[in-house]
């Protein structure tokens, strides 16, 4: 579907292929296996402008649109699915809500550094009472003279080990849930801002997961994000975004999925000749081909949108929940044409399976998504 795209958008396709097939591909398994955070590769990626894609130059942004940032992750993520979320929740939820709704100060503070890839961000949201029903938040931040103090822990938060920057969302006022919470900007090495427990995971093993824990910790009063008790809008505008990020990543992982499917099918021979030529195997490779390309257009379609400045949270919420329930379909067919060998750590395709699972998850569960889509519907 290349024709839609941008003579620009085309070069950055083929240099961000040929970044992670040459670099990336080759130490993915490795690096899932072990739980090794990919950092000489984020650095590099900050070097070629991957890490601030879609902000402007005067940020240290690379200045190109969100298109292009969705076709950088997809591209990242058909060799490694970690990588791409690294890539995704540093770039569309740490840096997106400090530019969104981030006085000058802020910007020019914190974005050179995110948008180079120099500080890695992360986006604290959930609690472990507190996943889809945000308002249930518990972390709190009071005001005390000039300094705010935040006390609470925030659960499966992606990059929470590696980030420098942490967008935290706390409530100012508890007894007004949603409308009493507002957004935070948290640097690494605060006093009594630390590190929790890091989970072990079904799939994208190279990143980290992990708790983050405020005990009386004190922050200026100018890094309060946006205005007093309007975080939630904060944190909901950023996971549109975010969105169409892990909708690149699933078409990533559902490419992949295609892509060695049919490798596999015209090398393994069954029955004197390869199984590309049974049937069963191209209806099972249509089907993929198919879907695929449904969620590409749906999250080209989105992310088009977002660029033109227009409302898009149904179209991302669509994107999203189409392109997880895709690399799922995708990896599963995967398996079943590799046969046993799918099911065996030689091959890549098992891991696509344990990777595509969380896109159906994070950034808002697909019962999440279809309570968005259908909100829009019925209206």
């Amino acid at each position: 579907m290349d024709y839609l795209l941008t003579e620009e958008q085309k070069m950055l396709k083929e240099m961000v292929a040929k970044f992670a097939r040459e670099e990336i591909g080759p130490v993915a398994r490795e690096n899932q296996e072990k739980g090794i955070f990919p950092a000489a590769i984020i650095k590099k990626a900050g070097e070629l402008g991957l890490m601030g894609i879609a902000y402007p130059p005067e940020y240290g942004g690379a200045g190109m649109d969100y298109v292009s940032y969705m076709i950088a992750v997809e591209e990242i993520s058909r060799y490694c699915a970690s990588t791409g979320v690294i890539v995704s929740a540093h770039s569309s939820l740490a840096i997106d809500p400090i530019f969104r709704f981030g006085n000058e100060e802020q910007k020019k503070k914190y974005l050179p550094d995110l948008c180079s890839g120099r500080k890695i961000g992360c986006f604290a949201l959930t609690e472990p009472g507190a996943g889809s029903d945000a308002g249930s938040t518990k972390t709190t931040a009071k005001l005390v003279g000039d300094k705010w103090i935040l006390n609470g822990t925030k659960h499966f938060i992606t990059n929470g080990a590696e980030a420098d920057i942490a967008i935290i969302f706390a409530s100012t006022d508890l007894a007004q849930k949603t409308k009493g919470i507002s957004a935070f900007i948290v640097e690494k090495g605060t006093p009594c801002f630390n590190v929790g427990k890091h989970e072990k995971k079904l799939g994208i093993n190279s990143t980290s997961t992990t708790e983050l824990i405020f005990e009386e910790c004190t922050i200026p009063k100018e890094n309060l994000l946006g205005d007093l008790n309007k975080g939630f809008k904060v944190a909901m505008t950023t996971l549109d975004g975010g969105r169409l990020g892990i909708c690149a990543q699933a078409l990533g992982i559902a490419r992949a999925s295609i892509e060695d499917s049919i490798k596999y099918a015209k090398e393994r021979e069954q029955f004197g000749q390869p199984i590309a030529g049974f049937q069963a195997i191209q209806w099972m490779i249509a089907d993929m081909c198919t879907e695929y390309e449904a969620a590409w257009l749906l999250g080209y379609r989105g992310s088009l949108m977002k660029d033109k400045g227009l409302p898009y949270a149904k179209e991302a919420a669509m994107a999203k929940l189409k392109a997880s329930e895709v690399a799922s379909f995708c990896a599963s067919k995967a398996i079943q044409i590799h046969g046993g060998y799918g099911y065996v750590k030689e091959f890549d395709v098992e891991r696509y399976l344990r990777d595509a699972k969380i896109t159906e998850i994070y950034e808002g569960t697909n019962e999440i998504m279809r309570m968005v889509v259908s909100s829009f519907a019925l209206k």
